[in-house]
């Protein structure tokens, strides 16, 4: 297995995209910390399962990657880590000028801000042991934008330019930093949104997901967290080493637009 005797860490992944990445991860053959801001039995359970699946070493440790203090202990307490993958994210939608404060504050926090505090305690095991990978999920938000996300599009176009930096920083030391940009991603929540748009245009599933969700993704096609989950083993791979500083669209076509 490609990714026997490394230890991965994905932020915000006991759902969604980090849920993806951290379940093909641990195919791979890597050890595995998911995470989130919560600490239920079924969080633990969820650790449990998909080390009962893979043969992988699953453990679930939390931690609010709104705080700082967090963000650094959850790679301490991981013991560490070979492969970061800074997912945590939260979204609000609204016009700049009724843009409620405290929610520009939390998302610049938890999109952006938890990835350069994770990273700095992590790097230094990475370089002393000459070999790292640093997986950043910025979005296709982080290289267009749309209206009515202006904090979510300024964290993602921040995550862009934190992979380069941090590339750049790690160059020569056996360690990549690059960032995922997804398009749309059939993920729980957005399974859920789908009723709610059918009600709204007065459309049926096919039409609302072809004509109103992918209306921006060529490919009319969702990508899947399974996509996401390979995209991230590979740029753990070694057919990957000279990949860095750069961005991966799964997109769909979105930003060839």
């Amino acid at each position: 297995m490609q990714l026997a005797g490394k230890r991965a860490v994905v932020t915000g992944s006991n759902s969604g995209i980090g849920l993806g990445i951290a379940r093909e991860l641990a195919r791979a053959g890597a050890d595995v910390v998911i995470n989130s801001f919560t600490d239920e039995p079924a969080d633990h359970a969820l650790a449990a399962e998909i080390a009962a699946e893979t043969g992988a070493k699953v453990t679930y440790i939390q931690a609010d990657m709104s705080k700082p203090d967090q963000c650094r202990a959850l790679i301490e307490a991981a013991g560490g880590c070979d492969i970061l993958v800074n997912n945590a994210g939260i979204q609000h939608v609204a016009r700049i000028e009724e843009f409620p404060g405290e929610k520009w504050d939390a998302i610049i926090a938890i999109n952006l801000s938890s990835a350069f505090h994770t990273s700095a305690a992590a790097l230094p095991g990475m370089y002393a042991k000459g070999w790292g990978r640093v997986i950043n999920i910025s979005s296709a938000h982080g290289l267009t934008a749309s209206p009515y996300k202006s904090a979510y599009i300024a964290a993602k176009h921040g995550i862009v330019g934190l992979s380069k930096t941090t590339a750049l920083e790690a160059a020569g030391k056996g360690v990549t930093c690059n960032a995922i940009c997804p398009g749309y991603v059939l993920t729980p929540i957005v399974e859920k949104q789908i009723p709610d748009q059918m009600k709204t245009h007065g459309m049926d599933r096919e039409t609302v997901i072809k004509e109103v969700m992918l209306a921006r993704q060529p490919s009319g096609e969702f990508a899947t967290v399974e996509q996401m989950g390979g995209t991230a083993v590979f740029l753990c791979s070694d057919a990957a080493a000279q990949i860095t500083g750069t961005t991966i669209s799964v997109d769909g076509g979105w930003t060839a637009l």
